[in-house]
C-alpha cells in the first residue's frame, strides 16, 4: 500500500495543493493508514534534517548576491555590455536577451531571478520597439533557463547534496551545456528574425565604445571568475564562495559603483530571505518524501522495471530523458532532483554512465522544465512580469523549447559535450 505514495502525490498535486504540502501529505496518510504512525515521526523530524545542511547554506547566499546585484543596477550594467556586442544585429534586443541570460546566470545561479530581473528591463523595451509581448516574455522565459545550468548553480548544489557528488565537478560540468542552450537559443532568434523581420535594436558600436561598455560590467563579471578560481583552486568551498559573493556585491554596489544605499539592504534582505525559505522547505520536504520512498521499497522496484525494458543504457537515457521531461511539467527541479536522483543515478551508474554525466542530463533536463508548459515556474514569473496570459506565451515559447530539448539530447549521447572540462581540470576521472 505504501507504493501507492507516488499517485496520491500526483493526485494532490492535481488539485492544486502547494507542492510542499503535497510532499507531506501524500506519504503521511498513507503511513497512517498502513498502520506506520511512528514512522510518521520521520516526516517532520527529516523536515528540519533535510535543511540543516552546512552545503545548502550556499543557496540562500546566492540568492542575496543575485538580489544585490540586481538591485545595485549591475543587472542593467550587463543588458548594456550584450546591446554593444549584439544590438546592431537583426532581432538584436532578443539576442541581447539571451546574452544577458548568460551573463547573468554566473551571478546568481536562479532561472526565477533571471526572468524577473531581465524581463522587467527588458520585455517593455522589445515591446516598445515592435515585438510582440507574448515573443518578449517567451524568450526571456526560455533564455531564463540557462541561470542554474552555468554556475553558480542552485539545482546542481542540491543534487551534490543529495547524491554525495562534487559541487566543482558538476559547475565545471554544466558550462559546455549552459553555453550550448544559449547558442541554441541564438540560432532561432536568427531564423525568426530573418522570416519575420524583426527591428535592429541600434546602430552597430565602435570598439572605443564596446570597450567601455566592457569597462563598466567589468566588476560584474568578475563575480564567476572569483566564484569558480576560489573553488577550483580550494581556496574556499561554495557554501563560502556563496558568502564571498555576497561580500563582493555588496563591497561593489556600495563603495566602487555606488549604486546601492544601506536604507535598501532590509528590504533586498527580507526578499532573499523569503525566496531562501521556499527553497530550503521544499529540499526539508522532499528529503522527508524520500524517506517514505525508501521505505517503500519503490527505488529497488523501478530499477528492476526498467532493466525489464532493456539493457542498453542509450536506450534508457533516451526512455528516462522523456520522463524527466513529463516530470518537468509538473514538479519544480529541486523537489523532483531529491525524489528521483536516488531512484534513478544508481540505475545508471550501474549501466555504466557517468555519475556526473548524468547528473548534467537530469540537471538540464529539470532545468527546462522549468519553462515548460503547463506548471513551469518562470512561464508563471514571465506572465507576471509581461501581464500576458500563461497559456499564450506557452504557444509562442514551442520554437525555443524544440531547441533546448535538442540540446538535452546532444549533450546525453555525446558525453564530452559535459565532460571534457571536469576531465581536464582533475575533478573527473
Amino acid at each position: 500500500m505504501l507504493a501507492l505514495f507516488l499517485p496520491v502525490f500526483l493526485v494532490l498535486l492535481l488539485i492544486g495543493l502547494p507542492v510542499f504540502f503535497a510532499l507531506l501529505a501524500a506519504p503521511g496518510a498513507l503511513l497512517w493508514l498502513n498502520g506506520q504512525e511512528r514512522d510518521i515521526t520521520l516526516l517532520y523530524r527529516n523536515l528540519y534534517n533535510g535543511m540543516d545542511s552546512f552545503p545548502l547554506m550556499a543557496i540562500p547566499f546566492f540568492m542575496l548576491a543575485g538580489e544585490l546585484m540586481n538591485k545595485g543596477g549591475i543587472t542593467l550594467r550587463l543588458v548594456e555590455f550584450s546591446q554593444a556586442l549584439m544590438g546592431h544585429l537583426r532581432g538584436g534586443l532578443a539576442h541581447v536577451n539571451v546574452l544577458s541570460s548568460m551573463l547573468f546566470a554566473g551571478l546568481s545561479g536562479s532561472a526565477v531571478a533571471d526572468t524577473s530581473a531581465l524581463g522587467s528591463m527588458l520585455i517593455p523595451a522589445m515591446e516598445k520597439q515592435g515585438y510582440t509581448r507574448k515573443f518578449a516574455a517567451a524568450i526571456t522565459a526560455a533564455s531564463s533557463v540557462i541561470g542554474p545550468i552555468i554556475p553558480p548553480s542552485g539545482i546542481m548544489i542540491i543534487y551534490a547534496y543529495v547524491m554525495g557528488e562534487s559541487v566543482a565537478a558538476l559547475f565545471l560540468a554544466g558550462i559546455v551545456p549552459g553555453i550550448l542552450v544559449g547558442l541554441g537559443l541564438m540560432a532561432m532568434v536568427k531564423i525568426m528574425a530573418d522570416r519575420y523581420d524583426f527591428p535592429v535594436a541600434s546602430r552597430k558600436y565602435t570598439w572605443g565604445e564596446r570597450g567601455r561598455a566592457s569597462l563598466s560590467a567589468f566588476f560584474p563579471l568578475l563575480t564567476p571568475v572569483i566564484i569558480l578560481g576560489g573553488i577550483l583552486g580550494g581556496i574556499f568551498t561554495p557554501t563560502e564562495a556563496a558568502a564571498v559573493a555576497v561580500a563582493y556585491a555588496v563591497i561593489i554596489g556600495l563603495f566602487v559603483l555606488r549604486t546601492l544605499s544601506v536604507r535598501e539592504l532590509p528590504d533586498i534582505l527580507s526578499r532573499a530571505g523569503i525566496t531562501s525559505a521556499v527553497v530550503l522547505l521544499l529540499v526539508g520536504a522532499a528529503m522527508s518524501f524520500k524517506t517514505v520512498v525508501s521505505l517503500s521499497h519503490a527505488p529497488e522496484m523501478l530499477a528492476d522495471f526498467i532493466l525489464t525494458l532493456t539493457n542498453n543504457p542509450l536506450l534508457l537515457l533516451f526512455l528516462i530523458n522523456l520522463l524527466l521531461f513529463a516530470v518537468g511539467m509538473f514538479l519544480d527541479a529541486g523537489p523532483a532532483i531529491i525524489i528521483l536522483g536516488p531512484i534513478l543515478g544508481p540505475v545508471f551508474t550501474s549501466l555504466g554512465v557517468d555519475s556526473v554525466h548524468f547528473a548534467i542530463i537530469m540537471c538540464v533536463n529539470l532545468t527546462v522544465g522549468l519553462a515548460t508548459p503547463p506548471m513551469g515556474l518562470v512561464l508563471f514569473v514571465a506572465a507576471s512580469v509581461s501581464k500576458e496570459k500563461v497559456t499564450t506565451i506557452s504557444r509562442a515559447i514551442l520554437p525555443f523549447l524544440a531547441v533546448e530539448v535538442a540540446v538535452i539530447f546532444l549533450i546525453t549521447f555525446v558525453p564530452a559535450i559535459s565532460m571534457t572540462i571536469p576531465r581536464l581540470t582533475g575533478f573527473v576521472n
